[in-house]
């Protein structure tokens, strides 16, 4: 029995460098059970790369990271028994079938096919009988996704593991990965489609340029974007496009309906403000993933480079 208080992933100062290149600097996060982690990040980012040494693949150059307590590099051949990677492209034997290499997957995890794999082939709508050679990428995203969810892990790696899904099948994963986490199933999910993640994490960690910018529950970042507020007033508000905290103050074109964005930490004042003035109507929409991923990755921080 996984102990609840105890992380899965423990990654401390992690450092990765290429020669005088640094891709990863000091990155750290912990992941628990029933927990799931969202991951996010543009290409060149470092997703890839943080993913690629905590499976033991890369070797780090500083800080540490451990998997069950165990080293990710010097015990990944034991740690390996214990989870289930898909990756954001996956590469099949072309010559077998999409169930022949379910099976081998699983036989290679020290698993079986079982009445849950029929039933994700099924979800899935994954022809099993089909040569991997005519699977698109899509299709052979599924091979490799049936393979993990029919595995008993105690952590799932998940590396932009939609990519080529339709909106059916990314629901179909979407459910399956609220499962794992209602079985007490840890796991972590690097993705770029924002609503993905905010949909189905329970903590979010944003890298940047090989750095963790953010991390916490979506809850604790709404303090960093603001809120939008579309409202109607009997009174004129002419000291509102100066007040601390407003911005990008515009009426519609019958000049009734007012809308600005609010930061959170004046929301109180400006609504007292507001109150004063006679409000007709109002509405208030929460900040979202998408805003605060924009507040780390506009246009005046430049482009990036291919994943590291």
């Amino acid at each position: 029995m996984l102990n609840q208080n105890t992380p899965i992933l423990h990654i401390d100062h992690l450092q990765k460098n290429f020669g005088k290149f640094h891709a990863l600097k000091n990155i750290t996060f912990d992941i628990y059970p029933g927990e799931v982690f969202g991951f996010i990040g543009p290409n060149g980012a470092g997703k890839s790369t943080t993913i690629r040494t905590i499976l033991g693949i890369l070797r780090a150059t500083g800080g540490r990271a451990t998997i069950f307590g165990k080293d990710v590099f010097k015990d990944a051949v034991e740690i390996h028994k214990r989870i289930a990677y898909v990756p954001g492209d996956v590469y099949l034997w072309p010559n077998l079938t999409g169930g022949e290499i379910i099976d081998l997957f699983l036989k290679l995890g020290h698993s079986r096919h079982t009445e849950k794999t029929d039933q994700l082939i099924k979800l899935f709508q994954l022809d099993p009988t089909k040569k991997a050679r005519t699977y698109s990428k899509g299709n052979r995203q599924k091979v490799a996704l049936i393979a993990a969810f029919s595995t008993n892990a105690d952590f799932y790696i998940f590396d932009e593991p939609t990519s080529g899904l339709d909106p059916l099948n990314e629901e179909v994963f979407q459910k399956e990965v609220l499962k794992l986490k209602q079985a007490g199933k840890a796991v972590l999910l690097s993705s770029h489609i924002l609503s993905e993640v905010e949909k189905m994490c329970d903590n979010i960690g944003i890298i940047r340029n090989g750095e963790i910018v953010e991390t916490g529950s979506l809850a604790q970042m709404r303090h960093l974007t603001r809120t939008t507020i579309k409202v109607q007033t009997r009174d004129q508000t002419p000291e509102l496009s100066a007040m601390t905290g407003v911005h990008n103050v515009s009426f519609d074109n019958n000049n009734q309906i007012l809308t600005m964005s609010v930061d959170s930490e004046h929301l109180e004042s400006i609504m007292s403000y507001l109150t004063q003035k006679q409000i007709v109507s109002l509405q208030a929409t929460l900040p979202t993933l998408e805003d605060l991923f924009l507040r780390y990755y506009d246009s005046s921080n430049g482009g990036t480079n291919n994943e590291q």
